[in-house]
């Protein structure tokens, strides 16, 4: 359930506030990844989602990237074969300390009822609890996470 707060901010695209729960369902529809159990991080500046063969490439003289996604926890088998412009390369620091240099996209993310464009990290999260984390940049300005609760807003169809 999406709960609309009192506060005068706005949310992305102009939304009223949302509270989400510390994980939820959500969805890329641009990368074809209809339901992702994502955890709701806002200790963590960028977003990140689990990406295999990952490969560079050019395509009318822009930089693109070539990966497959494995959107279902503890599901190698199910893959989604994308490809999207590279929107930057940075170097991210993990919760473990360690710097990775990381293909940052830029796509639609869909969380309940609402769609707005964050920026994706892609990277290994093999022996992470979620295939995907969102950090608080995607969440600005708007959303409001209650970490006692899961799942708040309406699972992706």
């Amino acid at each position: 359930m999406v709960r609309k707060t009192k506060s005068k901010s706005s949310g992305p695209s102009g939304a009223p506030s949302i509270v989400v729960g510390w994980r939820e369902w959500v969805s890329l529809p641009e990368l074809g990844a209809v339901r992702v159990k994502a955890k709701i991080d806002t200790g963590a500046r960028t977003s990140a989602i689990h990406a295999w063969k990952i490969q560079p490439f050019e395509k009318d003289g822009a930089s693109w990237v070539r990966f497959e996604l494995h959107p279902n926890q503890d599901d190698n088998k199910t893959r989604i074969a994308c490809e999207a412009p590279v929107h930057d390369s940075r170097l991210i620091k993990s919760s473990n300390g360690q710097e990775q240099r990381r293909y940052v996209i830029s796509t639609p993310l869909r969380m309940g009822p609402y769609v707005w464009p964050i920026e994706l990290t892609l990277t290994r999260r093999d022996e992470m609890g979620f295939r995907m984390l969102v950090g608080r940049t995607a969440l600005k300005p708007g959303a409001l996470v209650n970490p006692s609760k899961s799942f708040l807003c309406p699972t992706p169809a």
